[in-house]
């Protein structure tokens, strides 16, 4: 029997093999602790390590390049695809600027399709790094297959049917980011990322090398998120948050900096931002709404519109 959400007092990671041996357990232990947390930990991906500690060591050799080099890859539109450089990104609200620089790889259109006029072709530091478009391309692959997986889950528990998300997000302007925090060298006003809940649908984070991550509780206190190996960490984005009136919240979270012992050393990670379909109408499912829960947000707006909105917001558009 799964725990009901009030009962839960850490996030218990649920194993990716219920998926496949018994969908409806894995369903409730998810969206339980989605329901509570706003977070869920899935041990058991599945995907072979040694395919993502190829990715990831192509992600240290990007970053490892000198400035110049890097800064070839940042283009007009601003942080949505390729280099983003340190010190631009800033969370909502926030005044001082994040503590990481980082790579976008977006999803590959077809030619001529509806939304290549906003979702520009990615690029590749191929002269650098020949293999990093074949090992980081598979990375967003695999966790936009998981991505989907998980919004079974997340259907079924709303009470739609289960495929309900498949033609919400096949297009979807989905970001694989990968992020490196570089050393911090003493104390001051910034962080390695501001208190924040993410724009988009769910995001997927495999573990990174060093810890950092916190999740606020509903009492105020900061939960440390360290999953164990072989784990993706998952949460619910604003986006869901609002078409499902709030009935899974998106949760602040944070990276904190280092403990002075662990302040010389780098940290990576690689979120992977699942996002609608562009022109998807983001309107409160009605099976979300009684008297008791009214409507939060009853004038609709399309996918497209609320990134927008929220990327001025943290200084990326």
């Amino acid at each position: 029997m799964s725990q009901s959400p009030a009962l839960q007092d850490s996030i218990v990671p649920v194993s990716f093999e219920l998926y496949a041996k018994d969908f409806a357990a894995f369903t409730r232990a998810l969206g339980d602790s989605f329901a509570r947390w706003g977070f869920a930990v899935i041990s058991d991906h599945g995907m072979p390590q040694i395919k993502v500690d190829a990715a990831l060591d192509e992600t240290r050799a990007f970053f490892a390049l000198p400035e110049a080099t890097k800064l070839k890859y940042k283009l007009p539109v601003q942080g949505q695809r390729g280099y983003t450089p340190f010190g631009v990104e800033t969370a909502k609200g926030h005044t001082h600027y994040d503590l990481k620089e980082f790579w976008h790889v977006g999803r590959d259109l077809p030619p001529g399709h509806r939304f290549r006029n906003h979702m520009p072709d990615n690029v590749w530091p191929d002269a650098e790094l020949p293999e990093f478009q074949a090992r980081v391309g598979w990375l967003y692959g695999e966790l936009d297959s998981m991505g989907l997986k998980v919004l079974e889950a997340v259907a079924a528990y709303l009470g739609l049917d289960r495929q309900f998300f498949d033609p919400t997000v096949d297009f979807g302007n989905s970001i694989l980011r990968l992020l490196h925090y570089p050393p911090v060298p003493k104390d001051g006003p910034h962080i390695r990322a501001g208190a924040h809940e993410d724009i988009n649908v769910i995001t997927l984070l495999l573990g990174a090398d060093e810890a950092g991550l916190q999740v606020k509780d509903h009492d105020g206190r900061w939960i440390d998120i360290n999953p164990p190996p072989g784990s993706l960490v998952c949460n619910i984005g604003d986006m869901l948050q609002r078409l499902c009136n709030h009935r899974l919240p998106s949760t602040t979270h944070q990276v904190v900096n280092p403990a002075p012992e662990r302040r010389g050393f780098p940290r990576y990670s690689t979120p992977f931002f699942l996002h609608f379909n562009s022109d998807y109408r983001i309107e409160t499912l009605p099976n979300c709404v009684d008297a008791a829960h009214p409507d939060r947000y009853p004038t609709p707006i399309t996918a497209d519109e609320y990134l927008q909105e929220r990327l001025r917001e943290i200084k990326l558009a």
